[in-house]
């Protein structure tokens, strides 16, 4: 294959080279500049396990409180599921007891005030006189 003048390529020194680029010859006989991977690879050395850390207080902590906590739960139920039947009377005791206070603040002011009653109940009569559209009114109250 012929090149046009003035298109010749200048013959690379092998110390020119970049790292990774080599000359290669391909199917065709044709050689020329490519990049490459490294034919033999180092041998990588097995991955060594990451030294054991210690536990954190934290995590000791929870770990500890998660079973105390839970067993507390358990013991509140079955407290509760025994207690049950002695919390419903005392709620119907309790609301017992706060209608007999509200009957009472209610009785009590009724009850007083019906023993206080006279026979007679006072009676006010009212006499007012006034002349004129525009004139003053006069009166008098008479308590009987």
């Amino acid at each position: 294959m012929a090149q046009a003048p003035g298109w010749e390529r200048p013959a690379m020194l092998p110390e020119e080279l970049p790292p990774g680029v080599q000359v290669v010859t391909l199917p065709g006989g044709i050689r020329t500049l490519a990049y490459t991977q490294p034919s033999h690879t180092a041998p990588t050395p097995p991955a060594a396990a990451p030294p054991a850390q210690p536990i954190p207080a934290w995590a000791k902590t929870t770990a500890l409180l998660a079973p105390t906590v839970g067993l507390g739960i358990g013991a509140a139920s079955v407290g509760l599921s025994y207690a049950a039947p002695g919390l419903i009377a005392m709620s119907h005791a309790l609301w017992s007891a706060a209608a007999l206070i509200v009957a009472a603040v209610v009785a009590v002011p009724v009850l007083l005030r019906s023993g206080r009653r006279t026979t007679a109940p006072t009676q006010i009569t009212q006499n007012i006189t006034a002349t004129g559209l525009f004139g003053r009114a006069n009166g008098t109250i008479n308590h009987r």
